[in-house]
């Protein structure tokens, strides 16, 4: 009998699927830890370091298709999102755990989706085997061997997969080394507060007078946005999806003296990430905690499609701009957040010497 799965997926990924066994819930003799996944910045409890063995760690996403405001002009967006959010939400385990994800994908929404872990070990980082339609949910299972922070994607397949990821399908895992973070010289690092920073690229189509247009759903949305994809152009670059999404009320929070993990992906663009007026003490350029972090660097590089994590003791209050460094994309396209830090001002590190004055006349002797 010719399915609906039959007629939005191919016969070739069927089989595929079907070929494969489902993992038995009992088959490892595990301990398991079920998490509940909170929207970026913000992220799930967990242990920098743990003493304890591996585990099964359980998470489920639910995919959302829905049109969102991107900027303060009432743009409107047809988003594709995990669990809601641009980015979806970062998950964190320890090397050697097990990620069991369920993911799960509505009958009210219009398309198949999927998950590619770039974390994961296996073809596709589990694409194929999570490629759902509306009305599915799967359960995948894979194992942390790699530390770090790495990008997660909906990947479908053809031009699709870009679609998908800058509609907003895109997220982050962080695998921590079981004995914690450190300088890579065997001295411990820890953080007290840590924040995850998705940067997104959009592209929005313009009608015949330059205004933005809006669509009912992401399928009538698509001949027009491929159109300004393909001109490697994106009418926004925003921080957790929106213009103004992590400044003013919605600033990051710390105070002197904090050490604040900053995790930073870009599923699809290179960036340049600068926190103004700070530096990143530790950083992890390319997201590996096994390689040794660079230190006091000004601004650094994400490649498109990874993520990186950097770590930097606030020394001064005030507003710190965290932009990325095409100023350009900062300041008119909108990826720039705030860190609103509070604790007492130390005149060493800086001051005014003279407030601005008129410049005094010349001296005649």
């Amino acid at each position: 009998m010719f399915t609906r799965r039959a007629a939005l997926i191919s016969a070739a990924a069927t089989a595929l699927m079907l070929a494969i066994p489902a993992f038995a819930a009992g088959d490892l003799k595990l301990p398991r830890q079920k998490v509940e996944l909170v929207a970026p910045p913000f992220v799930h409890a967990h242990e920098q370091a743990t003493t304890q063995g591996p585990k099964i760690v359980e998470f489920r996403m639910t995919i959302e298709e829905k049109k969102v405001a991107i900027d303060d002009k009432g743009t409107t967006f047809q988003a594709m999102t995990f669990n809601g959010s641009m980015p979806g939400p970062l998950m964190v385990v320890h090397e050697g755990d097990y990620v069991e994800l369920t993911l799960v994908n509505p009958a009210t929404n219009t398309m198949p989706h999927n998950i590619d872990f770039h974390s994961a070990t296996g073809a596709l980082g589990g694409g194929e085997l999570t490629l759902i339609n509306p009305g599915e949910q799967v359960v995948l299972r894979w194992k942390a061997t790699k530390t770090g922070v790495f990008v997660y994607h909906c990947a479908p397949g053809g031009p699709m997969t870009p679609w998908h990821v800058v509609s907003g399908m895109n997220g982050a895992v962080m695998v921590l080394p079981r004995e914690g973070l450190n300088d890579g010289k065997g001295r411990a690092l820890k953080y007290d507060k840590v924040y995850y920073i998705g940067e997104q690229d959009m592209y929005v189509p313009r009608d015949e007078k330059g205004n933005f247009k809006s669509y009912e759903s992401p399928g009538e949305a698509f001949t027009e946005t491929e159109e300004v994809m393909k001109k490697l152009t994106p009418t926004h670059v925003v921080f957790n999806g929106k213009v103004g999404a992590l400044t003013g009320k919605n600033a990051l929070t710390a105070k002197v003296g904090e050490n604040v993990l900053i995790v930073h992906s870009q599923a699809n663009r290179d960036s340049r990430p600068h926190l103004i007026g700070g530096h990143g003490d530790y950083v992890w350029e390319a997201g590996k905690f096994g390689n040794a972090p660079e230190v006091g660097l000004e601004t650094w590089f994400i490649r498109g499609g990874s993520a990186g994590a950097a770590l930097y003791k606030f020394q001064q209050p005030g507003i710190y701009a965290y932009v990325t460094h095409n100023l350009i994309e900062a300041a008119s396209l909108g990826a720039t957040a705030h860190f609103k830090v509070e604790g007492k001002w130390n005149d060493d590190l800086m001051m005014q010497v003279k407030a601005p004055a008129e410049i005094p006349p010349a001296s005649t002797n």
